[in-house]
């Protein structure tokens, strides 16, 4: 039998569970395989504004994620950290909340290997989402039709022999105002860490991971369970990496920065 992989903290975000686009069985059998001292689940792993809406149910699948949580804080006595996201705000009446192993937080500043970091979903900087829930919503109609899209498109590349390719994704970055967006989110995150006189900030929401400096400021963005299929991990000598589940593995941040950019020029 193979021996899970250690890390001392794993960061995990925006599962979606509940949206017909998530990978549930993808991200379970990540967990499977991992040992890890801290879990942090940094927002939207519910989808509570899906699952709201006409026939959708919760399906057995989505009570085997959550029974691997058990399984890990019960063999491993692993610490979980449920960071609520805009998706899953239901949550917002529990936090905080402690039981057992597990914490529901608006906010968490991990505090490790002497470094800081400040831990957010990230949607609070998003006004779209904060101030103007409606119009979020609609947001959320578009992007889930671009994922409809996505799976169609990657059929036929697939009846050609074709690889794999995010059409959804590669849409998102080449859109001047999402580009704009994702900077400007970039920035106001990594202001945050500054004021909390944090070493990095630690985030999801935006379905792009990352690992990168701003100055002095680490910016770590765990991706998604959608379309990218990326983790945060720590290891023992307290240096992040970005894990891509369908490549089995961990990238730096200049690794990280080179795949981003081929990626975007690809279409």
């Amino acid at each position: 039998m193979d021996r899970k992989k250690y890390y001392p903290t794993v960061v995990v975000s925006d599962i979606h569970l509940g949206s017909e686009h998530s990978h549930t069985q993808e991200v379970t059998d990540f967990l499977n395989s991992i040992d890890c001292d801290k879990l942090i689940l940094n927002g939207d792993i519910i989808d509570g504004w899906q699952l709201q809406k006409p026939g959708r149910k919760w399906k057995q699948e989505h009570t085997r994620f959550f029974k691997v949580l058990m399984k890990m804080m019960e063999t491993r006595n692993t610490q979980i950290i449920y960071v609520r996201g805009n998706h899953d705000d239901f949550l917002d009446n529990l936090a905080p909340l402690t039981f057992s192993n597990i914490s529901i937080v608006k906010d968490y500043m991990l505090e490790d290997n002497g470094k800081r970091y400040y831990v957010t979903h990230g949607d609070v900087f998003d006004t779209v989402t904060t101030n103007m829930r409606w119009l979020a919503r609609l947001g959320d109609v578009g992007y889930t039709f671009l994922l409809w899209l996505n799976k169609h498109y990657n059929r036929m590349r697939e009846k050609r022999g074709k690889s794999y390719f995010s059409l959804s994704q590669a849409i998102k970055h080449r859109v001047k105002n999402a580009v704009s967006y994702i900077s400007d989110f970039e920035q106001a995150l990594v202001k945050l860490a500054r004021d909390k006189k944090a070493d990095g900030v630690i985030c999801g929401h935006i379905h792009r991971p990352a690992n990168m400096h701003y100055g002095a400021i680490h910016y770590l963005n765990s991706g998604d369970w959608v379309e990218s299929l990326t983790a945060l991990v720590e290891d023992e000598q307290g240096e992040w990496s970005v894990v891509d589940y369908n490549n089995v593995n961990a990238f730096s941040s200049e690794d990280l920065l080179t795949r981003q950019s081929a990626y975007a020029a690809v279409i």
